[in-house]
């Protein structure tokens, strides 16, 4: 019992460290995206906001989607570091239930067990508002990003996002907003 108790105070500890949002109970199951259409959802978003994580340290970010099949969603992700070198890394992303199709899992290692990727509000051509999830026992990770076709979104859409957000408990205070200035980001696009 001792050794587990070690172990969840480091991971707690690493966890907090890195700006993790993590949170005691288990994890809530918000409504997603009615009739989600990976189709419509393919091509190019800008990171707008997003709980902080680990594995995200630049600005300037971006996803790239595209259709690899009829059931599954290539994924590349790309931010500049403050080196100014290029970090990306290449994936997939399926809906483990065909009936949930907003509720993707995104792998980006073979060797990784793959993580939950749930559309919760899309218009497809402006909006994407992103969340995941995982149980660890005790306490639950969350992460969250807002997407955009453009580099800015206004005021009224991040309202009604962070709305949403809320009214399954995220804490949208958290929440970091993303560079995406266009001088800044200019290495992104060369």
């Amino acid at each position: 019992m001792k050794t587990m108790q070690v172990i969840f105070l480091t991971l707690l500890s690493v966890l907090a460290a890195s700006a993790q949002v993590l949170k005691f109970g288990r994890c809530p199951k918000p409504a997603v995206q009615a009739n989600f259409d990976a189709t419509n959802y393919i091509g190019k978003w800008y990171e707008i906001q997003k709980l902080p994580t680990f594995f995200q340290k630049g600005e300037c970010g971006t996803a790239t989607y595209s259709l690899k099949s009829p059931s599954v969603v290539g994924v590349l992700n790309r931010e500049l570091l403050d080196d100014g070198t290029i970090n990306s890394i290449v994936g997939s992303a399926k809906a483990k239930n065909p009936a949930e199709p907003a509720k993707l899992e995104v792998s980006f290692f073979e060797t990784s067990p793959p993580g939950p990727y749930w559309v919760l509000s899309t218009d497809y051509e402006g909006h994407s508002l992103v969340y995941g999830c995982s149980d660890f026992g005790l306490f639950y990770m969350e992460l969250s990003w807002i997407l955009s076709r453009e580099p800015t979104l206004s005021a009224e859409t991040m309202e009604e996002l962070h709305g949403i957000l809320s009214s399954v408990g995220v804490s949208v205070d958290k929440m970091v907003p993303t560079n995406q200035d266009e001088t800044y980001c200019s290495p992104m696009n060369q």
